[in-house]
């Protein structure tokens, strides 16, 4: 059963089509995951090979092109006829020097009549390379490539209701992970197994809804590895008294994402951890009341600076991204960010991950929320105690 109506996949592919023209594209190939569920459903762990969407207004319906051993995932997962899944066998795999999938999808665009188009590529993405580039760029010589990334990326970005919905079962999902991890950790506690707790209680889910996998590992550092913001578990290390620890996890139900990061002391916290939480908390609590439709994400980055700044700390890195549907190796939307100098205007059902951490000499606290603007102002999708948990 597809998670949307096969309207709502109409209407996005709709506005796609609109954005295309303005910017002067008349055939796009998208090769993002995410994406490419956005715009068709497909939903698979076959991202690590070359595959990718065709939408175009010379199109009845959107292109699939996926690997032939995938067949049966794109049938199961898609909204478009059978005809619309164009299957590559394992040959252009086996030596991509010499035979490559770009070379596939160029042919697919010449039989449809599209070899000679302005066609739109994803550049900067995790999931199109330099040499698929050029294959396509071989493969296709009267069309003209042009930069087309993040296209479909701001078209997400104003979520719908049932996307809301599944948002907001993903932050059920990761309260309960972000619960039993703060109840386990304790002195002598090894770190991989709150990591396995984690891990268990976001694909176990709430009860009535089961989880998946997250985009990205739980960031969990414990100790003087807090100073650092992208660090896991250690695979021996065991939780000591006086030690720092914070968790940054996601939820996920139905590729949506809800991430939440808390900070934990095991032991009586030094004065310098409880201050900084304090201001970590202060920070964000203002730049939620800066949240509206009309603000610009400079603005919500600067009051957040702002009240730090008075207290005589700085943070050089954005607090915030756009967050909703995403496959590995991140949940960001890769669009809009609170930080200096970015103009975009926020409007209602755009969603964040609002991230103020402090990362500092030797220590490090993190306390952050997934937002949805309002109407009026915003709220958090995650409902949990914001505070330095003391245990």
């Amino acid at each position: 059963m597809l998670p949307f109506e096969k309207t709502e996949y109409q209407h996005r592919e709709k506005r796609i089509k609109k954005s295309m023209e303005a910017q002067g594209i008349e055939v796009l190939f998208v090769t993002d995951p995410a994406n490419m569920n956005y715009i068709t459903g497909y939903d698979a762990l076959s991202y690590y090979v070359p595959q990718g969407v065709i939408v175009s207004s010379y199109l009845k319906e959107p292109i699939c092109i996926i690997r032939q051993q995938d067949v049966y995932c794109a049938l199961h997962t898609t909204w478009m006829s059978k005809e619309s899944i164009i299957p590559y066998p394992d040959k252009y795999l086996w030596e991509p020097k010499v035979l490559h999938v770009m070379d596939f999808v160029g042919d697919v665009l010449r039989e449809k009549g599209l070899h000679n188009k302005r066609i739109g590529v994803e550049l900067d993405s995790y999931y199109f390379n330099a040499h698929w580039y050029h294959r396509l760029e071989k493969s296709l010589p009267d069309a003209e490539l042009v930069d087309a990334t993040s296209l479909v990326n701001w078209i997400r970005g104003q979520k719908s209701t049932k996307e809301l919905e599944y948002m907001q079962i993903a932050a059920r999902i990761v309260e309960k992970a972000m619960y039993n991890a703060i109840e386990n950790i304790d002195v002598g506690v090894r770190e991989c197994r709150v990591a396995a707790g984690i891990y268990s209680d976001l694909l176990n889910g709430t009860g009535v809804y089961g989880g998946e996998y997250p985009s990205l590992s739980p960031i969990m550092p414990a100790g003087e590895r807090t100073a650092g913001a992208h660090f896991s578990w250690t695979t021996e290390g065991k939780y000591q008294k006086d030690q720092l620890v914070y968790m940054e996890l996601s939820g996920s139900y139905k590729r949506y994402h809800a991430p939440l990061t808390r900070t934990v002391f095991i032991g009586k916290p030094p004065e310098k951890v409880r201050e900084t939480a304090k201001i970590v908390i202060e920070g964000l609590n203002v730049a939620l009341s800066t949240i509206k439709p009309g603000v610009t994400c400079e603005e919500v980055e600067q009051a957040w600076q702002t009240t730090i700044n008075q207290y005589g700390l700085e943070k050089e890195s954005r607090m915030g991204y756009t967050v909703g549907l995403s496959y590995p190796p991140v949940w960001t939307e890769n669009t809009a960010y609170f930080k200096p100098g970015e103009k975009t205007v926020l409007k209602p059902n755009m969603t964040f991950h609002i991230m103020p951490g402090m990362w500092l000499d030797g220590y490090g606290v993190a306390i952050t929320e997934t937002i949805r603007v309002t109407e009026n102002g915003c709220e958090t999708i995650t409902k949990f105690p914001r505070e330095l948990f003391i245990k």
